[in-house]
């Protein structure tokens, strides 16, 4: 039997059409998901608790910076936390080693090692923003973004290291019912964010968590973020690394 080849849609504009649908719609469940076994989300669920205690423990600041090491380290130090158990180091060190393309996130890897440290004399805290930038490019690049927009700009979020990406990746997943690729296409999965080796974010002074939407393009801090010229986002709009529109997040290393 034959067809009619104009008929026909071709593989590829099927793809890109689900792709292009899955990432407008972030936030929903797809078909084709990757989801975490139920054994998986229950240590997903203790692995997520211990790091939130983690985090209440040593305050929100100085959590961005803690390493893994540093972070079992802590655990083991206070009872109220408890150890990390074996079933959770093993679980932790699964999501960092495994090829995120499997649930669809694309891009980089720039922290090869679970063990990657953020060493506290390269970085500096930037006043009333609770967030941490590298010395150097980084810095200068907020600096000078300070200069040409304004007091009305804000640092929103700076480094983060391994640990931190892990509580917002598994908090994301644990709370769509341990969905990895829903989780991978707003938040990078730890290990490949560029937060850790020197992005950053910015908002509008005033807009909260809105500025971590779209609603965010509709600002004056945008529109004059927009007009600067030199500036690249790490995630711009139609990207085909499996992660939304992230008009906030400033792309720094390459």
């Amino acid at each position: 039997m034959s067809v009619c080849k104009e008929n026909v849609e071709p593989i590829d504009d099927r793809h890109i059409k689900d792709y292009l649908e899955k990432i407008e719609n972030f936030d929903k469940k797809h078909t084709g998901d990757i989801y975490l076994k139920p054994d998986q989300r229950v240590t997903l669920k203790t692995s997520l608790m211990r790091l939130k205690r983690i985090q209440r423990t040593v305050g929100h600041g100085h959590f961005s910076l803690l390493s893994f090491d540093d972070a079992i380290k802590v655990s083991k130090g206070y009872s109220s936390i408890g150890r990390f158990s074996k079933e959770e180091l093993a679980f932790l060190e699964m999501i960092f080693y495994e090829e995120s393309n499997l649930y669809g996130f694309m891009g980089d890897k720039p922290l090869k090692n679970l063990t990657d440290t953020i060493q506290s004399p390269k970085v500096i805290k930037i006043p009333y923003t609770g967030n941490y930038l590298y010395k150097g490019q980084p810095l200068e690049m907020y600096k000078k973004i300070k200069k040409d927009v304004g007091e009305n700009v804000v640092l929103t979020s700076g480094l983060r290291s391994v640990t931190k990406q892990f509580m917002l990746f598994l908090n994301k997943a644990y709370n769509n019912d341990g969905n990895l690729s829903l989780a991978s296409r707003s938040l990078a999965p730890p290990g490949y964010s560029f937060h850790g080796v020197g992005d950053f974010d910015v908002g509008q002074v005033g807009l909260g968590a809105s500025n971590f939407t779209e609603t965010f393009t509709g600002t004056p801090v945008f529109q004059k973020l927009a007009d600067l010229g030199y500036l690249k986002l790490r995630y711009s709009r139609g990207n085909l690394l499996g992660v939304r529109f992230e008009p906030w997040h400033i792309k720094v290393r390459s």
